[in-house]
């Protein structure tokens, strides 16, 4: 139960999801141990679930306010990561933590989560939700839908996650949205017009929540990091290493920048 600690910059969004990726390649051969990687997103990006439709994106209004966007190898809707923690788990299949299928695992990994959320001094539960209701399944937000294991503070969903198990192993990421307005995302997708747009908004807020909403106070993301890893250390028995990314891992991300993740071959799948 020795893992790796990485701890790295605030990154562009095709680089982050190729660093997710390079590290996966490079524990399936051997070269790194299973990572904790704590992260967040310069500029802000939307990333939009493997099998989600690019029409979702209001392309125009995302250029309009800085954001990038980005596909994920996960899958799940859309988010809009800014004023986050994000976390992305790597490991083989073998690992006690990740083994099993996709509901046990992310079931472990949640009773961290909820472990670290704690520490923060929310009152975190986790509600179980073994199916979507049909009328939610084409919704492009990842926030407004529920999801199995999901966490939440007084009702409302705080983190969303996902997991990819592939022949390499095991990929989950999630988002810990700390501050900010949350209906932003809103300006990034597509809506039959303005009245439905809005209505998005407030459906969003009425279903999800931010850390600083909850508390009333902020908490910076080196304190809410902090918490994360206790979390894992004390839920799940993990020894961290802190540690960096090798130069294969970097020069296998900037790779797949280049061929995936930064490509619209990859990016803007219908």
């Amino acid at each position: 139960m020795n893992w790796r600690l990485l701890y790295t910059p605030p990154s562009s969004g095709a680089w982050n999801m190729a660093v997710d990726e390079s590290i996966l390649e490079h524990i399936h051969r051997g070269e790194s141990l299973p990572t904790l990687r704590l992260y967040s997103w310069d500029p802000p990006c939307l990333s939009l679930g493997h099998a989600q439709s690019f029409a979702d994106v209001d392309v125009e209004r995302l250029k309009a306010n800085g954001w990038e966007v980005v596909r994920r190898v996960t899958g799940g809707r859309a988010i809009l990561h800014t004023d986050e923690l994000t976390y992305s788990v790597t490991g083989s299949a073998d690992e006690p933590v990740l083994a099993g299928g996709v509901l046990e695992s992310y079931n472990r990994l949640a009773q961290a989560l909820l472990f670290a959320i704690r520490e923060l001094g929310l009152p975190v539960e986790i509600k179980e939700h073994i199916s979507e209701p049909a009328t939610l399944n084409l919704n492009p937000v990842c926030f407004e839908v529920p999801s199995t294991y999901e966490i939440t503070v007084e009702g409302k969903k705080l983190i969303g996650s996902a997991q990819a198990r592939k022949k390499e192993g095991v990929l989950q990421h999630g988002s810990l949205p700390l501050t900010g307005d949350l209906t932003r995302i809103c300006q990034a997708l597509v809506f039959r017009d303005e009245a439905a747009r809005e209505n998005a908004a407030q459906r969003l807020l009425a279903r999800a929540t931010t850390v600083e909403s909850t508390l009333g106070v902020k908490t910076d993301w080196e304190t809410a990091a902090q918490a994360l890893v206790k979390g894992f250390e004390t839920q799940l028995g993990i020894r961290f290493q802190r540690g960096e990314m090798s130069t294969s891992e970097s020069e296998r991300a900037e790779e797949l920048v280049r061929e995936k993740y930064a490509h619209p071959s990859w990016t803007e799948r219908s």
